[in-house]
């Protein structure tokens, strides 16, 4: 098969489109012919820094058709539409994944979609709901909203009643995220992020916030409410994940940190993602995809999605 590999880390021109083996299924594992893959911002910071057996496939999402499934899978057949999670290997055109990791895709849900919803949509309930305890009439703040995972948060929060702050750089962002549900906008290019919150909150800070950024931590601190909460996902910003404790000790202030790798089996969660799938089927979410590359193509894909600050999910087709 044809698949998107990294013999060592690097920028985006370390990737090589090259013939690799079929993967191989175990007997608690389904077999993907892979449709659509989006591109998750752990597939750039694994590229980036992360020294894996050569030659090492890329990327934690993609949706597609089961081509066989293992002897102890019973849940999952040949012929369903199916969106996966994994730690690795969605880079190409076949993907071998625990049949646990995936999810059926409903009818009027297409691949592109399918694939980018599971992380972003999940990950985002996961620190809204699950984590953040969001309820209707609080305020929630949403780093890198213009990202797949604040796109989502801002739907989700939305649903829930509650006030939403989103923080985007460009203006020309604006107006999209204020029709997703954004209650007001913070131009991060051009204005104190912290200052427009207390601003706009009259000097009381957000409720609960999410930072997807990890460079941000300390300002979304500044930016919270006393005895709110934040959540930090991921670290999209690079860098230390460093703090001053001092004042959420003082402000008696949560700090949730969430990693979702291990979570995506937990039933819980999966059922979530079920739930979310449905949603996103009716129209009642709707997941963004800025653009689809071919996956020949890997190495410009991945610069877009590091460079040109994309409005949602960069999407890769075999």
């Amino acid at each position: 098969m044809k698949a998107a590999v990294y013999d060592n880390p690097g920028p985006p021109t370390v990737l090589r489109y090259a013939d690799v083996p079929d993967p191989v299924p175990g007997p608690n594992d389904v077999l993907i012919a892979v449709e659509a893959i989006s591109i998750e911002g752990g597939d750039l910071i694994n590229r980036r820094s992360k020294q894996q057996p050569s030659p090492w496939i890329v990327g934690y999402a993609a949706a597609g058709t089961i081509m066989s499934v293992g002897e102890n899978v019973r849940n999952r057949t040949v012929g369903q539409r199916v969106t996966a999670f994994d730690m690795q290997g969605s880079h190409a055109e076949l993907w071998s994944v625990p049949a646990t990791r995936t999810w059926l895709v409903p009818d009027g849900v297409d691949m592109g979609q399918a694939a980018a919803l599971p992380i972003s949509f999940g990950t985002a309930y996961h620190c809204l709901i699950t984590r953040g305890g969001l309820r209707e009439t609080e305020t929630v703040l949403i780093q890198a909203a213009a990202g797949g995972v604040g796109l989502a948060a801002i739907q989700l929060a939305r649903d829930a009643g509650a006030t939403v702050i989103a923080v985007a750089g460009g203006r020309e962002r604006q107006a999209r995220l204020i029709d997703l549900g954004a209650s007001n906008v913070i131009d991060r290019l051009k204005n104190d992020v912290v200052a427009e919150v207390l601003r706009l909150t009259d000097g009381r800070g957000a409720d609960l916030v999410i930072d997807p950024v990890g460079s941000t931590l300390q300002g979304s601190l500044a930016a919270l409410a006393p005895e709110g909460s934040l959540v930090f996902v991921g670290n999209a910003g690079g860098g230390g994940l460093n703090v001053d404790l001092w004042q959420p000790m003082q402000n008696n202030q949560t700090l949730h940190g969430v990693f979702m790798g291990s979570l995506f089996e937990k039933p819980a969660v999966h059922r979530t993602v079920d739930e979310l799938l449905s949603a996103a089927a009716q129209k009642k979410l709707e997941v963004v995809i800025d653009r689809i590359f071919p996956l020949r193509e890997a190495p410009n894909a991945h610069h877009y999605a590091e460079t040109a600050k994309p409005l949602g999910r960069v999407v890769m087709k075999p």
